[in-house]
């Protein structure tokens, strides 16, 4: 007889007549057209395991996944077959005692941290270094590479419990990773937390239950599909609050004016190849640029090929994954006040410096707001209201995390222009070229030649590059006039963050 346990929530037991299968970390309830699960499986009585990540619906990983155990355990593909579909069902039978039960008592099932759970958690935020630490705990938790940017928009996730929230735009070209990166982080954050959207109608938010939003994370695995819910989205993130008159007949006939109200705040993640089409979201979002370098398609493929030879600590993934969500059940509200706020600026060179201004003491907030476990609680003698105060430390891990931000929002070229610009010049340097053809460029940077004329106006346009001879009968060859400003910028801005933390610390 096939049992399923399923008493531990993290760690599912699954006994047939010749295997054992643990499922660890229990079942996704947001996306039930999947059932991806993390497992590991062996014969009975038997020390030989193999773990592995799967999609019980997708019968193409399922047959694969099957021929595999019947190798590596040595044991009969019909039997494999068998208990993964009775496995399958009986995780769906589960499921749906879940969901009944959910539905009966209207409220999401939120996950209680015992003693001992919560305690390893307040540890680890109460631990030195601790930006340093979280950042090592998302790379164990599965996401490669991307250092800067997986602790930079971890933090802004969590914003989503302080009354300002932050928000982040995933930058990159068809296939580079934004879509992964973003739903990796977001694992981190628990399912109570989080709204996943695929597709929504324009009109889905307003019926939302009034409070149903507040401090959730909302998340848009693509901001094309999703242009009907953007207007909305935008008023959330301003005003954190939404609201739609709307006509309504009772069951006598009568007509009355209903307003639908929808509470924030929110933080909102999405993800586009099209940065200048969501201009209005971008200017209330952290543009996050997806790391496209050869250096970083080599560490995803060593990580695809340890995956497929089953040489990845998949339960260190998930008890990674498992602290991570933990710490963030741990965070309670409160105030952050910065005393430093008076003497911080922004470079001269930021592009509606407003906004960011207004971002980047956010951000120093938002990590303040993390280490609550580190910090003295106060109160406001007028008001009686608790807050926790910023430290120099904060403002200069803001500094480090926020300067390719500030860098991006100081250049005059668009996010895809200035990486074509970048290996433009890197091509030219390492072949000690001063000139070059639109042709030998589609060539080398394997680029289509609409995109090139995009990038090669806008580069005229600005100064950086220029025609050095040719006419358009022959063809054009082009020269680069500016080599160095990126980095002039970069430097201009690290040097006045600097400055700025000197200048506190003297003080």
């Amino acid at each position: 007889m096939n049992t399923l346990n399923t008493s531990n929530p993290n760690n599912y037991v699954f006994e047939s007549k010749f295997l054992k299968i643990h499922a660890l970390g229990g079942l996704k309830m947001s996306k039930l057209d999947s059932m991806r699960i993390t497992m590991s499986v062996q014969k009975i009585n038997d020390t030989n395991v193999l773990r592995h990540s799967i999609d019980l619906y997708n019968d193409t990983q399922v047959e694969k996944f099957v021929r595999r155990i019947a190798e590596r355990l040595e044991i009969g593909t019909s039997v494999t077959r068998k208990a993964l579909q009775e496995l399958t069902k009986e995780l769906e039978n589960y499921r749906f005692v879940l969901l009944d039960k959910e539905a009966k008592e209207g409220i999401q099932v939120i996950k209680q941290l015992n003693a001992s759970e919560e305690k390893e958690a307040i540890d680890f935020l109460r631990s030195g270094n601790l930006l340093e630490k979280t950042n090592e705990y998302i790379g164990q938790s599965g996401v490669i590479g991307e250092v800067n940017n997986r602790l930079l928009m971890y933090l802004i996730f969590t914003s989503r419990k302080t009354s300002t929230p932050l928000h982040c735009i995933s930058l990159g070209s068809s296939g580079a990773g934004k879509t992964h990166l973003q739903s990796k982080v977001a694992e981190l954050i628990p399912d109570e937390d989080k709204v996943e959207i695929t597709v929504l109608s324009a009109n889905a938010f307003y019926y939302f239950n009034r409070t149903e939003l507040k401090n959730k994370l909302i998340l848009i695995e693509d901001l094309d599909g999703a242009e009907s819910v953007l207007y909305p989205l935008r008023e959330l993130q301003s005003k954190k609050k939404i609201t739609k008159t709307v006509v309504h007949k009772d069951r006598q006939g009568t007509t009355k004016t209903i307003h639908l109200t929808v509470e924030g705040p929110v933080s909102v993640g999405g993800c586009t190849t099209k940065e200048s089409v969501y201009e209005d979201n971008s200017n209330r979002s952290f543009l996050i640029y997806i790391d496209e370098s050869s250096e970083q398609d080599q560490r995803i493929m060593n990580y695809q090929r340890m995956m497929s030879a089953g040489q990845v600590d998949l339960r260190g993934q998930l008890e990674a994954v498992q602290l991570l969500q933990n710490t963030q059940r741990v965070l309670q509200p409160i105030k952050v006040v910065n005393p430093f706020a008076l003497s911080l600026s922004l470079p001269s060179s930021v592009f509606k410096p407003r906004r960011t201004n207004s971002h980047y003491l956010q951000f120093i907030e938002a990590i303040t707001f993390y280490k609550q476990w580190q910090r003295h609680r106060q109160v406001d003698k007028e008001t009686g209201e608790e807050y926790i105060e910023t430290t120099i430390e904060d403002i200069e891990e803001a500094n480090v995390l926020i300067q390719e931000v500030l860098l991006r929002k100081s250049d005059v070229l668009n996010g895809a222009c200035r990486r074509f610009f970048e290996d433009l010049k890197a091509y030219l340097e390492n072949n000690e070229q001063s000139t070059y053809t639109n042709a030998e460029i589609r060539r080398v940077l394997r680029m289509n030649p609409s995109n090139q004329k995009r990038y090669m106006t806008q580069l005229q346009q600005v100064g950086l590059i220029q025609k050095a001879k040719g006419d358009k009968r022959k063809g054009f060859v082009y020269e680069v006039v500016n080599y160095d400003d990126y980095k002039q910028t970069n430097y201009e801005i690290q040097r006045i963050l600097q400055q700025i933390t000197d200048s506190i610390r003297d003080k």
